[in-house]
C-alpha cells in the first residue's frame, strides 16, 4: 500500500518537494529558517535510519563547530508516531548527536508530517549527499530510490543535480563481484578503476592486480582490455563486441542491477542474453520484476 501511495504522488514533483527540505545549506542562498526550537530530550532517532555508523572524531569536530556557530542547517523531524509529545528525526541525526556532545538544550528544527515511506526516502537522499560516501553506498542509495519508490535515472539526475551518466555509471558498479566492491568501499579502488572491470569475467583477478600494482585508472583500463592473463583464444574470442552492444549491456546492467552479457553473432537477427546474479535474493528480485510483482 505504501508503494502505491508513493507512486501516486507524482514521482519527480514529490522528490523535488522532499529535496527542498533536505538540500545542504551550501546549496542555498541563505540558511533555512527553522520552524521552531525543540528541547533536545524530546527528540529521538528514527529506528529505520539507513546510516548506522557515526565517526566519533567527526562528531566531536562537528560539536566544536556547533559550540562556536550553532546549528546552521535545522534538523527535519516529524511528530513521533507512538508518542505525540515527542519528535522523531527524519534528517539530521548526526547534528542531533553532536548537539548533545555540545550540551545544547534545544535545537532548531523543521516539523513535517511525513509518512513512513517519505521518512525512508528522505533518509536515503540525505545519505547520498554525504561528502564521505563511498561509490558503492552512493550507488545503493540510487538503487533503493529506483526500486522502492519508482524513480527513474532521469528524475534522480534532475532533482539531485547529477548527470544521468554519473548515476548510470555508479549503478553499474553494483554488478561487480563482492571482492571488487569491497576494494571500492575501503578505498583501495576508485570508481574509475572499477568501471573498467564492469562485465569482465576476470574482474576479481584484475582488481587484485590493480590494487597490488597501484595502477592508475588509465593503466587499469589498458589491463582490462588485455585481460588478466595470456590465453589461447579462438577466432570468436578475438573478435571484440561493437560499441552499440557494449552500451546495451551497460544500460541493462544499470537497470537490472546485475551482470549482463550479450552474444550477438554478426549477420544474424538473434543472439544470447546472459544475466549473472550474485545470490538467490537477487534472483528473486529479478523474477518479481519480470512477473510484475
Amino acid at each position: 500500500m505504501a508503494d502505491k501511495t508513493t507512486r501516486s504522488r507524482g514521482l519527480g514533483r514529490g522528490l523535488s518537494a522532499l529535496m527542498a527540505d533536505v538540500a545542504p545549506a551550501e546549496d542555498r542562498a541563505a540558511p533555512r529558517a527553522a520552524d521552531r526550537l525543540i528541547p533536545i530530550e524530546t527528540i529521538q532517532p528514527n529506528p529505520d535510519q539507513p546510516r548506522r555508523q557515526f565517526d566519533d572524531a567527526a562528531l566531536s569536530e562537528l560539536a566544536s563547530s556547533i559550540r562556536e556557530r550553532g546549528i546552521i542547517q535545522p534538523l527535519i523531524v516529524r511528530p513521533d508516531p507512538v508518542d505525540p509529545q515527542k519528535f522523531q528525526i527524519v534528517a539530521g541525526e548526526r547534528r542531533w548527536r553532536a548537539a548533545q556532545i555540545a550540551q545544547l538544550h534545544e535545537v532548531p528544527a523543521l516539523v513535517r508530517d511525513y509518512t513512513d515511506t517519505e521518512v525512508l526516502e528522505v533518509a536515503i537522499i540525505e545519505n547520498i549527499q554525504r561528502s564521505d560516501l563511498n561509490p558503492i553506498d552512493e550507488a545503493a542509495g540510487y538503487r533503493q530510490l529506483m526500486d522502492r519508490f519508482g524513480h527513474t535515472q532521469e528524475q534522480l539526475a534532475t532533482v539531485l543535480g547529477k548527470s544521468r551518466s554519473h548515476i548510470a555509471n555508479l549503478l553499474r558498479l553494483l554488478t561487480l563481484p563482492d571482492e571488487v566492491t569491497a576494494y571500492l568501499v575501503d578505498g583501495r579502488l576508485t570508481a574509475g578503476h572499477a568501471r573498467a572491470l564492469v562485465g569482465h569475467e576476470d574482474a576479481v583477478e584484475l582488481a587484485r592486480r590493480i590494487v597490488k600494482g597501484g595502477l592508475s585508472v588509465r593503466e587499469a583500463e589498458k589491463l582490462a582490455r588485455a585481460g588478466a592473463a595470456p590465453r589461447q583464444s579462438s577466432p570468436r574470442q578475438k573478435s571484440e563486441k561493437d560499441a552499440d552492444t557494449v552500451q546495451i549491456e551497460q544500460e541493462l546492467a544499470a537497470t537490472l542491477g546485475m551482470g549482463v552479457s550479450i552474444d550477438h553473432k554478426p549477420g544474424q537477427e538473434g543472439g544470447t542474453l546472459t544475466l549473472r546474479y550474485r545470490d538467490l535474493g537477487q534472483l528473486d528480485d529479478l523474477l518479481r520484476a519480470l512477473s510484475g510483482g
